[in-house]
């Protein structure tokens, strides 16, 4: 199985299974001499970690990280940085029936018929427990490029959207409620339509939107090394992903040029900034802002029809401890992968700039 890692300067390579002894990830390229807040790591795993409220799943996971290598006395060293977090409460029972079957919208079919073979026990591979290394090498990353702030936060579940741009909104409410909404009146509407999703044993989908602040001009790479490509494949590796927008994204389409230009101001900044703070692939030091649309979760806690590896349709009921919304606990997830990049952009402008 290829594609375990990401990046080029700034590189992460993860392992493990969602029912594994454990998971966990090594960092290639990161520089000496940063001086790592452990805290700091710990709080983004908290934020990330199962059970932590009643609107997610309630598998109970402490998340604590064991770091293996490339840290000595609390410094990063220039050499890899290898970590382990182990799983302490997996129950694979509970997908015991599955052995047989393949669910809806799950990679169980595409796993099976591309390896022939397949964990059946919560996804394997292809769980989103995977993303536990991903937060772990973010939160790295954001301290290799300390003094850039990067601040997501769910901006819409189902059908109620926050209504104000993000400029008005406070991001210290963001962690003040479970589903890490800025808008704390939209906050309470949106807890309480996960809580009734989740009583009907079914699932509902939404939206992160990201705000990256503090950027330098000049990082990217034109044509296929792109600021905005990068953030792109970083959002779409995520688990449930469905789209990803930058800037003034898809509404831009519907606008004339004469709507749509960023004028400068005679500094180089920019009047309005519809181009989401990238320009030609590359940082022009304007907050970068995007959205990520994720999927309802597909494990459904009530019944479905279901494929068997027999070829026959049959009435299957999800069971287990799943997420009725993923998006609350995606958003320390979004802000991990952005970090990676702008850590391998930031890396890539040092030497380039030398």
């Amino acid at each position: 199985m290829a594609g375990n890692s990401f990046g080029k300067l700034f590189k992460l390579t993860t392992f493990g299974e969602s029912h594994g002894e454990a998971l966990g990830g090594i960092i290639d390229g990161c520089p000496s001499g940063i001086e790592i807040d452990f805290d700091a790591i710990n709080l983004e795993l908290q934020r990330r970690k199962p059970g932590q409220s009643k609107i997610v799943t309630q598998r109970k996971e402490e998340d604590q990280v064991h770091f293996y290598s490339g840290i000595f006395n609390g410094v990063t060293t220039g050499t890899p940085i290898g970590f382990l977090i182990f799983n302490t409460n997996q129950k694979s029972k509970d997908y015991d029936e599955i052995v047989n079957t393949y669910r809806p919208s799950h990679a169980d079919y595409v796993y099976d018929q591309k390896y022939g073979f397949r964990d059946y026990r919560g996804g394997g591979r292809s769980s989103a427990r995977e993303t536990v290394s991903r937060v772990v090498a973010g939160a790295i990353a954001k301290q290799v490029i300390s003094g850039i702030k990067i601040n997501a936060f769910v901006s819409s579940v189902g059908e109620i959207f926050i209504n104000k741009p993000y400029q008005d909104l406070d991001f210290n409410n963001i962690e003040l409620n479970p589903v890490r909404c800025p808008d704390m009146e939209t906050a309470a509407e949106m807890e309480k339509l996960i809580t009734e999703v989740k009583k009907q044993g079914d699932t509902i989908g939404g939206t992160i939107t990201c705000v990256i602040q503090n950027v330098p001009i000049g990082l990217g790479e034109p044509v296929f090394d792109k600021l905005h490509a990068d953030l792109g494949k970083a959002m779409l590796s995520i688990n449930a992903v469905k789209g990803f927008e930058y800037g003034s994204g898809f509404c831009g389409a519907k606008m004339r040029g004469s709507e749509h230009n960023d004028l400068y101001n005679p500094d180089g900044t920019t009047k309005s900034n519809l181009s989401g703070g990238i320009q030609g692939g590359i940082s022009n030091g304007m907050d970068i802002y995007f959205r990520v649309a994720f999927k309802p979760v597909a494990t459904l806690l009530q019944k479905q029809e279901v494929l068997t590896n027999k070829g026959e349709i049959i009435e299957q009921q999800g069971k287990g401890r799943h997420d009725p919304c993923v998006v609350p606990r995606a958003v320390p997830i979004v802000e991990a992968m952005a970090a990676l990049v702008l850590a391998d952009f930031s890396l890539f402008s040092k030497i380039y700039n030398k």
